[in-house]
């Protein structure tokens, strides 16, 4: 089994954690500290949010201001679109902003999420028929329904 562990930084680490519990996740207390905490969004993925000086710590390369500079895209499913649109809401309301329009392709429904340190977050549903027979397929058939 495969777990990914995601290392973002923040600048203030006790927000970022209420930051992500208002999202629904929970905290490991076994792997948080005053340097770190771990965010788990289910069994298999996990955010390790860690202060800058820590962060720091892990690599002798220059750390990029998530607030100016973009580094990866993480994107996360929901369930439904609702749950998409719930979870930004949930951000928003707690120090997080949309930095940009929802996506609707049809097949899929996205929206970015930032958390109060410019981390992004995409948040997306995918029709599950879509990802079976792919995007191509999926729009053929809802065009001849």
């Amino acid at each position: 089994m495969t777990h990914i562990f995601v290392n973002i930084p923040t600048s203030d680490l006790e927000k970022a954690k209420a930051f992500y519990t208002s999202l629904g996740c929970d905290i490991n207390p076994l792997f948080t500290d005053e340097n770190a905490a771990c965010i788990v969004w289910d069994e298999n993925v996990y955010f390790m949010v860690l202060t800058k000086e820590y962060f720091a710590t892990f690599t002798d390369k220059q750390l990029a201001d998530p607030k100016t500079h973009a580094q990866t895209l993480i994107a996360l499913s929901r369930e439904s679109r609702d749950d998409v649109d719930a979870i930004i809401a949930a951000g928003v309301a707690n120090g997080g902003t949309e930095p940009t329009e929802p996506k609707d392709y049809g097949f899929m429904y996205s929206r970015d999420l930032e958390d109060p340190d410019g981390n992004g977050i995409e948040f997306v549903f995918m029709e599950a028929q879509a990802a079976e027979q792919g995007p191509d397929v999926y729009m053929a058939e809802q065009a001849q329904a």
